[in-house]
């Protein structure tokens, strides 16, 4: 019988990214982007309730039972953290953990060019990291939370769920809130975060009118806010903003963006060919007075071409980094090629 710290452990042995527990198939761990099953008997409805009890507090099996779902995180030891959803599904137990390493990485591990540590020291404005889910958006937010923790005497907030990295204090103070535990909502944490004198403010994930609407007023009245969406390149980021609010406040919506966004991330991570793990591609969009004046005008779809010319600003659209990352022997042709926006251009420039 398998039990639930045989198979953290194993997770953290295997390097995997994630570990999925559904009854009637065995447990399976997600390394270098692949489901990869273990050698071992289907999970019966029993183990997977079983295995659920063993990591999940009474508050959270008693969300399970009435929403169907719950969502947390826990300490694995000082090795590791997990955050975990915990589903029914066909009326029986399922489970999915996510690795979340203790250990903080640098701009330069990631990838990140020097010209995003700038940004970190900005009084004010909106720093976006955007990508799908599994594209190292937290950890590239904890590392760049820990730069300002590390040689900044400010005031951190962040609101997350569940929360991922912890932070101490360093020379920084950090306030950490988990919606659904310490706070009904994104939006009401971000509205209570207002009269707590903060610098800065992480908003793990930016779903709705109420959240994204005090996020983007929050960097506009003398806040570093962070936060996240699940989307993939600059222009399309901007666009889902301003999508968001009705039709009449869009212009409005596009002023203030053009004024207090700062800086758009957008990632994804892709499994390298040139040895064991994954590499983060990246688009970098940073505000230019060139940028600005295309958002503020709807110009969005030049935004890329401004990106394309951007380099010496520290900007570089995805399809050049992708690009870069195949010419230099770290990811496939066929990653390339499926992950990339315009196929036409990466293949011209091959040719070329």
């Amino acid at each position: 019988m398998i039990e639930m710290h045989e198979l953290l452990q194993l997770v953290l042995d295997e390097g995997a990214s994630d570990l999925h527990l559904t009854v009637e198939s065995p447990p399976v761990l997600r390394m270098r982007g692949e489901m990869v099953p273990l050698d071992t008997d289907p999970l019966t409805a029993e183990d997977t309730e079983r295995l659920m009890k063993a990591i999940t507090s009474d508050a959270n099996r008693i969300r399970l039972n009435e929403v169907g779902g719950a969502d947390f995180g826990f300490a694995y030891g000082d090795a590791a953290r997990f955050r975990v959803s915990v589903f029914r599904q066909k009326g029986r137990i399922g489970l999915v953990l996510r690795t979340i390493s203790n250990k903080l990485l640098t701009l330069e591990q990631i990838g990140l060019p020097a010209s995003i540590k700038d940004l970190l020291y900005k009084p004010r404005g909106l720093i976006l990291v955007t990508g799908p889910t599994g594209s190292g958006k937290s950890t590239t937010l904890a590392s760049m939370l820990n730069i300002i923790n590390e040689e900044r005497a400010a005031h951190i907030i962040t609101i997350e769920d569940p929360i991922e990295f912890y932070h101490p204090h360093k020379r920084s103070v950090v306030n950490q809130r988990e919606v659904g535990a310490d706070v009904p909502s994104f939006a009401e944490a971000l509205r209570r975060a207002l009269r707590q004198d903060p610098d800065v403010i992480l908003v793990g994930e930016m779903r709705d009118l109420e959240t994204i609407s005090a996020a983007v007023s929050a960097a506009e009245t003398g806040h570093l806010v962070f936060g996240t969406l699940h989307t993939t390149g600059a222009a399309e980021t901007i666009d889902r903003i301003v999508d968001v609010f009705p039709t009449n406040q869009q212009q409005q919506v596009r002023s203030q963006l053009a004024a207090g966004l700062e800086c758009v991330v957008s990632q994804l991570l892709l499994p390298r060919i040139d040895k064991p793990g994954r590499v983060a591609a990246f688009e970098i969009m940073i505000k230019t007075p060139g940028i600005q004046s295309l958002i503020r005008d709807a110009k969005t779809f030049q935004v890329a071409s401004h990106i394309q010319t951007g380099a010496k600003f520290g900007m570089n659209t995805l399809d050049s980094h992708l690009l870069q990352l195949f010419e230099s022997g770290i990811i496939s042709y066929a990653e390339m090629i499926t992950k990339c926006k315009d196929a036409t251009f990466i293949n011209e420039k091959i040719r070329g």
